[in-house]
Formats: structure tokens, C-alpha cells, sequence
């Protein structure tokens, strides 16, 4: 019923019947601690002194004290600011704002939400790099589709969206795309040939870095790798050649951490449950034989369960409660 049983108590007579509500006609209660007007007065002649005129009430009521005056507490200065309409931002900083809830997807298995972004790749000379386009899929951290260019181009991009529906056969069933703001992503070209396929677009919040994490991640271990030429690439086959190669190790030889380090294409094709099933029972078996060396129960090998694009912070615990 969405209420709490405080109020259903008082809805409720001593004969159990559910009776009209009586708080519109009850008389108003006077607060016998109530500030006076004088006391109100007083507060909001101190408020708008000079030296306080800048101030919150953290800094006056402190400042005040040291003078050997207490007028009222913090809280009350703000409620009197409050009711006469002085409650404003001070100072020259922008006033706080509260910045909205990021766009958050979940998938419950490959192919159902992917992200996107564009990162460098550094030539040899000094000024000169190439772009890397990568798409990956969040469910399994799979890279899906990857180019390398000489410029960032929202035709570029939708030809590398379209390569990637056909190589993963999910073009009559497009996933959730999402990147960040980047002129690319945001281009009519992209967005046009993306609202043709029935392709959903997500985007990060404007000035949030972190709202793509999963492209920023798999970019950092792309470049933290320790194959990656510290120098720059000598060339844009070389930077092709190398990303070929890198693919192929992270796809189907690079444990990730994510999803309980099986191989992002086991994932992607759906045995790691095998994987996990069989390092279950490895562990099961070592502790029967030597039971005085386990603590508690074996390591958790369970199969990571959906995986959230931005969770909120319900479905974060939610996830940390499971992941425990």
C-alpha cells in the first residue's frame, strides 16, 4: 500500500474501521521553543552585516560565538534565511546542482548492449597518430568490431556498426549502442543509419568522463600492454597488424577479472559455465583432502550474473551483495 504502519494506526478506530482523517481540523500546535520575532529579527540583521553578508551560517554562527553572542543555531539561520527568501548563493562559484542519473542498460547476455568509443594510436613522429575504433560488448567485455584510421568520421563509424550487426548475425535485432559525445558518436550520419537499423543510441552525460567505463577500460589495457611500442607505431599496417594480433589474445586467451577470469569469447559463446563448474570442483576436491588449510568455503566460481551499464546505486549493492 506504500504507507507506513504508523499511518495506517491512525487511519484505523479502536473498532478497527478505517475512519475520515482528522488532522485538517485539529487546531495548530504552538512550539513552545518557537523563536520570537525579535529573535528572527536579530538573525537576519547579523546575516546581512557586511563582514557576514558572504557567509553561510556555518562560518557566522561560529563567528559569533568567538564575539561571546549565540543568537541560535546553524539550522535555524538557515530555516529564518529560508522563510524570508534569503537563502542564496553566495559568492562569485556557481551555485551546486545536482547532476542527473546517468542512462543505465542491462544485459543479461551477449549481443544485448554494447559500448563504443575512439582512442589514439601514436606514430613514431612525433604529432602524427591513427584513431582506434572499438566496439565491445559489455555482457561478455568482447571486443566485436575494431578499425583503424586516419580520422575521426561519423561514416566511419557507421560502416563499422554495420560490419560489426553482420559479423555478429544480430542485424534484425540490434543491441543498445552507447558511447560518449564526441562529435563521431553524435554525428547525423551515424544517428541516421543507426534509427534505420532500429539501433537504440546511449550517451554519456555531458562533461562525465566516467559514464563509458567499459570502453575506457578495455583502452587502458589495450595500452598497458607490455607489447605496446613505448616509441609509437612505425607505420598504419603496423598499427593494424598489432591490433589484429591483440584481439586475438584478448578474446580467447586473456582471463578477465570482470567475469571471474574466464576468456571474454568463452563467455561470449556461453561455456564458461564448464570453465567455472570444473575450477568449482578442482577447488571442492583440494579442500577434502586437506580440509585444515580452508578457513570457509572455497572460492566463488559462480557465473557472473547481468552486467549494468551506469547502475544506480540500488543496483550497485545489489550487485556487490551478489557478487559476496
Amino acid at each position: 500500500m506504500d504507507i507506513s504502519e504508523r499511518t495506517l494506526k491512525r487511519w484505523r478506530g479502536s473498532d478497527g474501521q478505517v475512519g475520515e482523517d482528522q488532522r485538517p481540523e485539529a487546531a495548530p500546535v504552538e512550539q513552545p521553543h518557537k523563536l520570537t520575532q525579535a529573535e528572527e529579527l536579530a538573525i537576519l540583521s547579523a546575516c546581512n552585516q557586511p563582514q557576514y553578508r558572504s557567509l553561510p551560517p556555518s562560518q557566522i554562527v561560529p563567528s559569533l560565538a568567538d564575539k561571546g553572542l549565540y543568537l541560535a543555531s546553524e539550522s535555524s539561520f538557515y530555516r529564518v534565511l529560508k522563510k524570508h527568501q534569503q537563502q542564496n548563493h553566495r559568492g562569485r562559484m556557481k551555485p551546486p546542482r545536482k547532476a542527473p542519473e546517468p542512462t543505465s542498460f542491462t544485459a543479461t547476455g551477449p549481443n544485448q548492449v554494447w559500448t563504443w568509443d575512439i582512442s589514439y594510436c601514436p606514430s613514431a613522429v612525433r604529432g602524427e597518430h591513427w584513431y582506434l575504433y572499438l566496439i565491445m560488448d559489455i555482457y561478455s567485455r568482447k571486443i566485436i568490431a575494431w578499425e583503424i584510421h586516419e580520422a575521426e568520421s561519423g561514416e566511419l563509424a557507421k560502416k563499422l556498426v554495420e560490419r560489426a550487426l553482420l559479423r555478429e548475425g544480430c542485424w534484425h535485432n540490434p543491441p543498445v549502442l552507447h558511447s560518449d559525445n564526441g562529435a563521431p558518436m553524435t554525428s547525423y550520419t551515424l544517428k541516421a543509419r543507426l534509427a534505420d537499423l532500429g539501433m537504440l543510441m546511449s550517451h554519456s552525460r555531458p562533461r562525465v568522463s566516467n559514464d563509458n567505463p567499459y570502453s575506457e577500460s578495455l583502452f587502458r589495457t589495450v595500452k598497458y600492454c607490455p607489447e605496446w611500442p613505448s616509441k609509437g607505431f612505425a607505420s598504419l599496417t603496423v598499427v593494424r597488424d598489432w591490433m589484429l594480433a591483440f584481439e586475438d589474445a584478448y578474446n580467447e586467451r586473456h582471463l578477465h577479472s570482470g567475469i571471474r577470469f574466464v576468456t571474454p569469447a568463452d563467455r561470449h559463446r556461453g561455456v564458461d559455465h564448464e570453465r567455472l563448474a570444473h575450477r568449482k570442483r578442482v577447488y571442492e576436491r583440494a579442500k577434502r583432502r586437506n580440509p585444515r588449510r580452508w578457513s570457509g568455503n572455497t572460492r566463488n566460481w559462480e557465473v557472473t550474473g547481468p552486467v549494468s551499464l551506469n547502475p544506480g546505486k540500488s543496483q550497485e549493492v545489489e550487485r556487490n551483495k551478489l557478487a559476496a
